[in-house]
């Protein structure tokens, strides 16, 4: 995911689930493409580094996760400040959480066209 509308529309439409270290906003369309997946990692996560840390350790956990989304789903995950000082694991087990709840919320059968 590139374009802000799609950023803006996946997370004022979607379905959320939060945990302490992330947020993840959900939405599924009737494109029968692979999920589209964009991260968000802001300035109050930290400096530069710690950000470019985070990114990496989220793009790598998601990439392992992308099977498991249905087809066709834009993904939105908003990084909280408490995710610079989150292990690897815990970041995997709190995104499999708030994926878990994010898909458990989403609108069964009712798809969200772009």
């Amino acid at each position: 995911m590139r374009r802000s509308a799609d950023f803006q529309q996946t997370v004022r439409r979607g379905a959320r689930g939060g945990r302490p270290t992330l947020v993840v906003h959900l939405t599924t369309t009737t494109d029968p493409g692979p999920p589209v997946v964009g991260l968000v990692v802001s300035r109050a996560v930290g400096n530069a580094v710690v950000r470019n840390v985070v990114r990496r350790r989220l793009r790598e956990l998601v990439r392992a996760r992308l099977d498991r989304l249905p087809a066709g789903a834009r993904v939105v995950v908003r990084a909280q400040p408490a995710s610079a000082s989150a292990t690897f694991t815990a970041l995997g087990s709190d995104l499999d959480a708030a994926l878990r709840r994010a898909l458990g919320r989403a609108p069964a059968g009712r798809p969200v066209v772009p």
